[in-house]
């Protein structure tokens, strides 16, 4: 505990990027939920475009709106 899932439109990330922002969120992870670097987990799930809405907003952002601790504003 934790795990995040950061569900986003697929971009190719170099291992050095998937570190820089593993270690960042980590970081953040543990200053702000007081746990240590070896409880976070992160994985990062592409989902293609013309499935967002059916897999992504309307289940986990419209449909559970009461659990986030901030909201997209798409443009």
């Amino acid at each position: 505990m934790p795990h995040v899932t950061i569900q986003h439109f697929p971009k190719d990330l170099t291992p050095k990027e998937k570190q820089v922002l593993a270690d960042r969120l980590t970081a953040v992870i543990v200053e702000q939920l007081g746990t240590y670097e070896g409880a976070v987990s992160i994985a990062l799930e592409p989902v293609d475009p013309a499935d967002w809405d059916a897999t992504v907003h309307q289940p986990q952002i419209s449909g559970r709106g009461h659990l986030l601790i901030k909201a997209p504003e798409y443009r």
